[in-house]
């Protein structure tokens, strides 16, 4: 076993091999190998620097590309929900459908009037009854003739008809040849109109409510020659 001097010395000698033995694998010099890896590490994080910059960058201008996708989307809504609210300016009727709806709005308030004078006057029960069926159908038609008129901006006469005066006596049959000569009055007319009117709204009222027309005009005639 060497002396632990001799010992001392070789330790040294073995690290300086080992020093030199590093630096001539890297082919540097200790100090020059310690930049190298210091140069590496700065460029690293450089890198590192520059790809989280991009990332800050990017956010903000792919928000801003679809900020203007948003604004639009919501500019498209509100004019949707715009138009669902406002209601529509009603396009002006001829004169021709103006003049029908305020005919047939005077002539169904003069069947209602005459109606409730034969449920009172009349003495023959089928004159009641169908007096009735008057007061019903045509307050009905006359209902929906005003929600139409209000929609096209129609202005109706809504003022009570002139009372007709029926003699008592013989009530019951000039009622009757009342009712045949206004239904047949109103048929042709709401037939007309159906066929020949410029409103596709009016058009579908009269067609709706010539079926009942016509048969008042068949009751009526049936009842009427009864009466004869």
């Amino acid at each position: 076993m060497p002396p632990r001097g001799n010992r001392e010395v070789t330790h040294v000698q073995n690290r300086g091999r080992v020093r030199s033995l590093v630096a001539g694998q890297t082919g540097l010099n200790q100090p020059d190998y310690l930049m190298k890896k210091q140069v590496i590490l700065i460029s690293r994080i450089a890198v590192v620097a520059v790809i989280s910059a991009g990332l800050c960058v990017a956010v903000p201008v792919q928000a801003a590309e679809a900020t203007p996708k948003t604004d639009a989307a919501k500019t498209d809504a509100a004019k949707t929900d715009k138009a669902k609210t406002e209601k529509p300016t009603p396009a002006p009727l001829s004169d021709k459908d103006k003049e029908f709806m305020q005919d047939a709005a005077k002539d169904g308030m003069m069947e209602v009037e005459m109606g409730k004078m034969g449920q009172k006057q009349a003495k023959n029960a089928e004159v009641k009854k169908f007096a009735t069926r008057m007061v019903t159908d045509h307050s009905k038609a006359n209902t929906q003739l005003k929600a139409l008129a209000k929609k096209k901006g129609v202005t109706l006469d809504e003022a009570s008809p002139k009372e007709h005066k029926i003699d008592d006596a013989n009530f019951d049959k000039d009622y009757m040849d009342q009712m045949v000569k206004d239904h047949e009055k109103d048929v042709k007319e709401f037939e007309e109109i159906a066929k020949d009117g410029s409103d596709a709204d009016v058009k579908a009222w009269a067609n709706k409510t010539l079926p009942t027309l016509k048969k008042h005009l068949e009751m009526a005639k049936e009842i009427q020659g009864k009466l004869k």
